[in-house]
């Protein structure tokens, strides 16, 4: 009987049947050094658009330049990443890398914070906005006139036109620079509320916290012991 001379073939890898990624060239590499310099020499957010304009070169380009940029940051040896933040892109230090970044931080200086008085006001304007001063007063049980003026003054609210009520009320809303400091892309990434306030420290300081307890996740409710009537700042 003659012997069956067939062979089965050897396995082929699927990864041998994709093709390699096309190797960056030169030109490329370059404008992605220039472009993590320019994102490492400035505190805004840079946006596609107007690196396209300062580069002269095509948004598109810019865009696919960045993907590499932000994709070789992700690996593992790199304690930064670049991040969409505030409709633009910035370096910033990598989330599992906080704990330890915070606590260094620390050991140099006190950390900077807003009052409790003013933190709730913020909060409630993040998660209810556009919301009227008499409405943020409503759930408080305490005017915040000093409040808003201070965080109208650090440019973490602004103002959005008057509520058509009777009185026409002033409304209030977040402005680019609240995304920027608790680094935020956008409204979507708001934290919960007591996330919120673990990083509150990250904003200006308003002076002393108060004593108060921290706004629980129901805080967007009306306070259930409201404070005595009168200013506060």
């Amino acid at each position: 009987m003659e012997e069956d001379q067939t062979q089965s073939e050897p396995a082929v890898a699927v990864e041998d049947l994709l093709e390699p990624p096309a190797p960056v060239s030169m030109e490329d590499a370059q404008l992605q050094a220039v472009l993590e310099a320019l994102i490492y020499v400035t505190e805004e957010p840079l946006t596609v658009d107007h690196l396209a304009a300062a580069l002269e070169q095509p948004a598109g380009r810019i865009q696919a330049t960045l993907d590499r940029l932000m994709a070789e940051f992700e690996k593992p040896e790199h304690g930064i990443t670049v991040r969409e933040v505030a409709g633009g892109f910035k370096l910033a230090t990598k989330v599992e890398h906080h704990d330890r970044v915070r606590d260094f931080a620390n050991s140099l200086k006190p950390p900077l914070k807003l009052s409790q008085a003013a933190l709730e006001t913020l909060a409630l304007i993040a998660y209810k906005q556009p919301v009227t001063g008499p409405e943020i007063m409503e759930v408080r049980g305490v005017q915040g006139a000093g409040v808003l003026k201070t965080l109208l003054d650090r440019k973490l609210i602004t103002t959005a036109g008057r509520k058509n009520v009777v009185g026409k009320p002033m409304l209030y809303k977040t402005t680019k620079e609240f995304l920027l400091q608790f680094g935020l892309k956008d409204l979507n990434e708001l934290p919960s509320l007591k996330e919120f306030e673990e990083i509150r420290r990250l904003a200006v300081s308003d002076g002393p916290a108060s004593s108060e307890p921290a706004p629980a996740a129901e805080a967007i409710t009306p306070a259930p012991e409201p404070e005595p009537s009168g200013s506060e700042s």
